[in-house]
């Protein structure tokens, strides 16, 4: 089962996360988690959602309390226009859902700005965060350039598509930066969209996700990483974004960080190999459930 609870955010936004599995045994008010229920918050990637976590967050349930966080312009959550998009925006909300449901200290599982999110707030609230998981998710700076492509393929999207085949096929496999044909990223991305009165549509803003872009892509991360004071592990698919280079050096700079890797897995990998993402993390999880 999933059931939504609202979280109130930074200035005031209200955020929807969705709890998989039974309800916890002890009264988020209390502010605790019980020993043998640890908590686990899910941050999904830009432009995602909480239930693109579902797979990942039903088998959690099994030991874990596991919470998945629908952020600030994204899924179910509030999309004020005039809102703070920033990094301390992403960190503040996250911090507010480990706190007001009673989840920490947690471990915080990433998906690419989720990732971020993740490790800036461990860093910051070291009484929080147990353990960070960290997957495709860049610390470099992207560069101007990459804001502009973003950018344009906003702009190339045929919206409104006219059923929901027509959009797992044209991010499946018209999309100009599929390389190949990817069913996953099909699917991925029918999840984010609703139907309006003229064909379905993105439950977001594009304009808001390019400014809660802006803070990773002119801006470096690698001093955030660097105070994490926590177990942490970087997860990367082979076919990501993120370079096997740049996921080692991340991995030395983080003062407890491991590395793992899925193969014939793209950016988006626990979508892409589920049964290989379980693989990559089950044993982390369970170190750190120990500690």
């Amino acid at each position: 089962m999933a059931r939504r609870i609202d979280v109130t955010g930074a200035g005031g936004v209200r955020l929807a996360a969705w709890e998989f599995g039974d309800p916890p045994k002890t009264d988020p008010a209390d502010g605790a988690t019980s020993e043998k229920t640890p908590g686990v918050l899910l941050l999904h990637g830009l432009m995602g959602r909480a239930s693109h976590w579902a797979s990942t967050a039903r088998w959690l349930s099994e030991r874990h309390r596991a919470v998945a966080l629908d952020q600030r312009g994204h899924g179910q959550s509030d999309k004020p226009p005039r809102a703070a998009f920033t990094r301390e925006a992403y960190v503040q909300d996250a911090e507010a859902a480990l706190e007001q449901l009673g989840l920490a200290p947690a471990v915080l599982i990433g998906h690419a700005m989720g990732a971020l999110t993740a490790w800036q707030l461990a860093a910051a609230r070291p009484d929080l965060v147990r353990g960070v998981i960290i997957c495709d998710m860049r610390a470099s700076a992207l560069g101007a350039a990459s804001q502009r492509e973003w950018s344009a393929w906003f702009e190339a999207w045929p919206v409104p598509f006219a059923t929901l085949a027509d959009v797992r096929k044209w991010f499946g496999e018209d999309d100009p930066w599929v390389e190949r044909p990817n069913a996953a990223r099909g699917e991925f991305y029918a999840e984010v969209m609703h139907e309006s009165a003229d064909g379905w549509r993105p439950v977001f803003v594009p304009d808001q996700m390019l400014k809660s872009r802006e803070t990773w892509v002119y801006d470096a991360h690698w001093e955030e990483l660097a105070q994490v004071r926590c177990a942490a592990l970087v997860v990367r698919g082979l076919d990501g974004e993120l370079g096997r280079a740049e996921a080692q050096e991340m991995v030395r700079v983080l003062p407890r960080g491991e590395y793992a890797e899925v193969a014939e897995a793209g950016h988006l990998v626990h979508y892409d190999q589920p049964e290989g993402w379980r693989a990559a993390i089950e044993p982390f999880l369970d170190a750190v459930r120990g500690l």
